[in-house]
């Protein structure tokens, strides 16, 4: 059975809910990467979870939505250990990352007014750059 996956300090993934795939890994490699299974495939049921609330399930849902299958479940990928061992344990760590990142909620942004300096740095830079065309002008001519 798979140890629990802690994501931050109040989720941890119950260990029952992950499960593996193995296949061989592509790429150059010589004979190792041509026999042996080392990428791995963690597959996590996201809909029938039960480490997440329903407005964290739908938070994880709409920020990984491209990572996530029809049937709701959340696949990540390693390949870049020789060993399938260590590409668990990446997968692991990549998908607490993910969902670690998904779980951030923004912070709300609050609408403010451009200083009386910027104003005025705006308007002094738009008078010369107006000054500046001007002179390029041609002169009128006088009869």
């Amino acid at each position: 059975m798979e140890a629990d996956l802690p994501v931050d300090e109040t989720v941890t993934i119950p260990g029952w809910e992950l499960w593996f795939t193995a296949s061989r890994a592509g790429g150059p490699g010589g004979q190792h990467v041509n026999t042996a299974s080392t990428r791995v495939t963690l597959w996590w049921n996201l809909t029938g979870t039960t480490a997440l609330d329903e407005a964290r399930r739908a938070r994880v849902q709409r920020r990984l939505a491209t990572r996530i299958n029809a049937e709701g479940v959340l696949q990540v990928s390693a390949e870049g250990e020789r060993s399938q061992l260590a590409n668990r344990e990446a997968a692991r760590a990549r998908l607490a990352e993910l969902v670690a990142a998904a779980l951030v909620v923004p912070k709300a942004r609050h609408a403010t007014r451009p200083t009386r300096g910027s104003k005025e740095r705006r308007l002094t830079a738009k008078k010369a750059r107006g000054d500046l065309k001007r002179q390029r002008q041609d002169a009128p001519e006088s009869p």
